[in-house]
């Protein structure tokens, strides 16, 4: 399906590379085995990916999509300032699960895709209904980039291309995901990092690696073979929870999160691709599990992310806010304290 599944490099540490047989079994990670990684594949501990190509042919034979438009335009377009300096938080949605955060002088971009598709082809699959909301060209400089996995509509290599070229940022991204990128273009500042690690974006900027309810896969023959993961973000005026894609399930990351970071000011979480239930519920959630994770993240507040612009699922296009009203009413949250953003709308906190 993609060049990606073919190469012959993969990553073993921050400074090292070791060459593999092209017939390698990870063709894009080797290190030692782990809780989440036996050697070949990663994995949630306790928990292997249940879904088969024949759950997904099923779905696909099955599926009645609720019909999208073919344009849903937001009426926003944001122009962000050069810098955010100081403790000041802002939060520029672009689209789906991309976001511009600016804080402490630094710029960092999350899943940034700026392409109209999200598909290993330009002419087929998931088409964008509406612009990015922050123009390309109006892009500050960009420092950092978050890259949560390697899904299409997470992690797009013709927009960290055009970044590369206009602001070569420092790429920063799960396990496996580096030697992806780097395929792209080899001069582009890829590293990659595993679950618990914390890493120095800036002075008083971290980032840490946490684990995600998800899988991985760009082609047919490298699904697993390189890791997701949730981010919580130390800034100078808190904590924020960025998770790009992830199930439910148990629920215990959420605690967990919360107890390991303390008070979490922010959480940015999916709402959408959630149906049919049992097929997409273990790897992302639904709105009302969205109300419960943030609840069980103690976070002050929240913004929803992942519903919107590409139709992935069987969801109408409006319907993932819909049911976050409603599920917030059910589990007497304030709507105030959940903010649904359509592309070029800004959060400040």
């Amino acid at each position: 399906m993609t060049g990606e599944t073919t190469l012959s490099i993969v990553r073993t540490s921050m400074n090292d590379h070791v060459k593999v047989p092209p017939k390698s079994r990870n063709p894009y990670y080797r290190g030692p085995v782990s809780d989440h990684f036996d050697g070949e594949h990663f994995f949630n501990p306790g928990r292997r990916w249940g879904k088969s190509a024949g759950d997904l042919l099923r779905w696909m034979m099955e599926r009645k999509p609720e019909r999208w438009p073919s344009a849903h335009p937001s009426p926003f377009s944001d122009v962000p300032p050069h810098r955010v300096p100081g403790r000041d938080i802002r939060l520029s949605f672009v689209g789906h699960a991309s976001f511009l955060l600016q804080t402490g002088g630094l710029n960092i971009l999350i899943d940034p895709v700026w392409s109209d598709r999200v598909s290993p082809v330009r002419f087929a699959g998931p088409k964008r209904v509406n612009p990015p909301g922050v123009p390309f060209e109006k892009l500050p400089p960009i420092d950092v980039v978050l890259v949560s996995h390697n899904h299409y509509d997470h992690l797009d290599l013709p927009t960290l291309r055009r970044l590369h070229a206009v602001h070569a940022p420092r790429i920063v991204t799960p396990l496996g995901n580096d030697t992806i990128i780097r395929h792209a273009h080899a001069g582009i500042r890829a590293e990659a990092h595993d679950w618990g690690a914390r890493v120095e974006l800036a002075p008083g900027i971290a980032v840490h690696f946490e684990e995600a309810y998800h899988w991985s896969a760009r082609g047919l023959r490298d699904r697993l073979r390189a890791l997701w993961a949730a981010f919580v973000i130390e800034t100078p005026s808190g904590r924020i929870y960025h998770v790009g894609d992830t199930g439910y399930h148990d629920g215990k990351i959420f605690p967990a999160a919360r107890e390991k970071h303390g008070r979490i000011k922010l959480a940015i979480l999916p709402i959408g691709a959630y149906e049919p239930r049992w097929f997409m519920a273990e790897q992302h959630m639904n709105p009302d599990e969205a109300v419960r994770a943030m609840i069980a993240l103690g976070a002050e507040r929240a913004v929803a992310h992942h519903w919107g612009t590409f139709q992935l699922t069987n969801e109408g296009v409006t319907r993932p806010p819909e049911d976050l009203r409603k599920a917030l009413a059910t589990h007497k949250v304030d709507e105030k304290k959940f903010a649904v953003l359509r592309p070029g709308e800004v959060f400040n906190a």
